[in-house]
């Protein structure tokens, strides 16, 4: 049984920026991705609580000078094993990503996966991201993919990192569960074929309505800029082209609200079949 002490008395005061949990914090922030040991830099009381509610294993719990009372509802859930370290407000500023910080951080050890991951099973239902460049995006994307029985979401080339503090924050918890690769779409593409999972795309204003389009089966939905869309040398490899229906007087949907949409009628048309 985990073994868990008074909170007042685990938190040590840490005063200098050099300090190696604080770097590894700051630059884990900095660069939105993994440390070298493979820890997650993580902030707030709600996503740290979910980091919890998900099993991961905590290495160290940051807390900001004036924010004890947050560390006292969240180190009763932490091991003991991990480090509690107390810091200046403005120590724990210059670490942390956001302007108006809540006082409370961590480095967490998440799980990592393999492309086989993602595919896996006997009916995938894959997400695929292709150049999606906003983190609150990619966050809402991975969400709704765990809400909607995604085995998995595969990131291309072009993608912003999972491991972006706002996509984190945006994921509430998800991107802690779902099975997540970064992979170049020349590695995608061969690995969905070999699978036998059918490639859809979306577009405002082309394709066959999603109602109408088969979403039952082994599928990828491929999800492609903001901007641009769907890459076009990119078009002609995919199996089925979906379009989402809406009113004339909005040019397109957002790509967070496209790939929910299509998750959704993709999970309603596994239920009822």
């Amino acid at each position: 049984m985990t073994e868990f002490v008074d909170s007042r008395s685990r938190l040590r005061r840490i005063s200098s920026r050099q300090n190696a949990l604080v770097k590894e914090l700051r630059q884990a922030f900095a660069h939105a991705t993994l440390s070298d040991d493979g820890h997650c830099a993580i902030e707030g009381v709600r996503v740290i609580e979910e980091a919890v509610r998900s099993g991961l294993r905590f290495k160290a719990l940051f807390v900001s000078e004036g924010a004890e009372d947050r560390a006292q509802r969240l180190l009763p859930q932490i091991s003991s094993h991990a480090e509690a370290l107390l810091l200046s407000p403005d120590l724990f500023t210059s670490a942390v990503s956001t302007e108006a910080p809540q006082g409370v951080a961590a480095l967490v050890k998440v799980k990592q996966f393999a492309a086989e991951d993602v595919v896996a099973g006997t009916n995938p239902l894959v997400l695929v991201a292709a150049g999606i460049q906003d983190p609150g995006n990619l966050g809402t994307m991975l969400r709704s993919a765990e809400a909607f029985g995604a085995t998995g979401a595969l990131l291309a080339e072009g993608t912003v990192s999972q491991w972006n503090a706002k996509a984190v924050r945006a994921s509430a918890g998800s991107l802690f569960r779902l099975p997540v690769v970064k992979s170049a779409l020349q590695s995608i593409l061969p690995l969905l074929k070999e699978r036998q999972i059918r490639l859809v795309g979306t577009s405002s204003h082309k394709g066959r309505p999603i109602d109408e389009a088969d979403l039952s089966g082994s599928i990828a939905l491929l999800i492609g800029n903001e901007g641009a869309g769907i890459d076009r040398r990119i078009i002609s490899q995919i199996d089925e082209l979906a379009a989402i229906p809406h009113s004339p007087k909005v040019e397109s949907l957002n790509a967070a609200i496209a790939a929910s949409v299509l998750l959704y009628e993709a999970s309603r048309q596994r239920r009822a079949g």
